[in-house]
């Protein structure tokens, strides 16, 4: 199985990029991608951010299981890392980061997640499974008080329930049965700053429009730009295209 991947992690409209992102490939063929928005207004959420996507790579080099529980142990392992630098610093004490992780071995896929960067799975061009975020509007739309449809436009979008660094420890969201891949899947893993701006329905038209990661992020990318206010949003993203 041959994985093709594209990216970008760009400041927008802000003073600081607060997102990072990174991806290794293993001998055994295991892979990993990971990608975080460090949270703003929190202090620190640049080297939060950057301190995930290392730890976790760094901890999948030394430890390529392919396993829900390895995914479980990469995120705690951030979050330790990220708790360690609270105490190193009074400017970082309260800095935080979502996170979402991919991982392959051969032909299987797992991930997890932590606030609202997201990872979608596509086959055949349509999205087959997308993370759920930990946020209120996200609540707010499984208990059925509003459409997931309004979740990018809520007032209290912003208003995480989970991150990397809070008080209450580490608790992502894992998918416990791997997925297998075949020629033609996708995955995307992005940031808010990204899938506020690119709809469901437009990421499966890009993907059907284009062959290679590179092109399909391109395009996602061109959608974002004609649409963003001044001011906007960090925006990152991982494409993935499984040949």
């Amino acid at each position: 199985m041959n994985f093709q991947t594209a990216t970008i992690c760009k400041q927008g409209g802000r003073q600081y990029n607060e997102d990072w992102l990174g991806y290794i490939s293993q001998d055994n063929d295991s892979n990993c991608w990971v990608l975080a928005d460090g949270l703003g207004g929190h202090g620190g959420g640049d080297i939060a951010s950057r301190l995930a996507v290392d730890v976790i790579l760094s901890s999948f080099q030394e430890n390529s299981t392919f396993s829900s529980e390895n995914i479980k142990d990469l995120f705690q392992k951030s979050y330790e890392a990220i708790k360690d630098g609270q105490s190193s610093s009074p400017q970082l004490k309260h800095m935080q980061t979502t996170a979402v992780c991919l991982i392959t071995q051969g032909n299987e896929a797992l991930w997890g997640h932590v606030g609202d960067s997201r990872l979608y799975h596509f086959h055949e061009h349509l999205i087959q499974k997308q993370t759920f975020d930990h946020s209120v509007p996200q609540m707010l739309a499984k208990a059925g008080e509003i459409e997931s449809s309004e979740i990018r436009f809520h007032e209290d979008r912003n208003r995480l329930l989970r991150s990397i660094g809070s008080k209450d420890g580490v608790k992502p969201h894992i998918e416990l049965s791997a997925i297998t891949l075949v020629p033609g899947d996708a995955f995307l893993l992005c940031t808010d700053g990204f899938w506020e701006h690119v709809f469901e329905n437009e990421m499966e038209l890009d993907s059907v429009q284009t062959t290679g990661a590179e092109d399909w992020l391109s395009i996602m990318e061109e959608r974002l730009l004609n649409r963003v206010l001044p001011g906007n949003d960090n925006y990152s993203a991982i494409a993935i295209r499984v040949f």
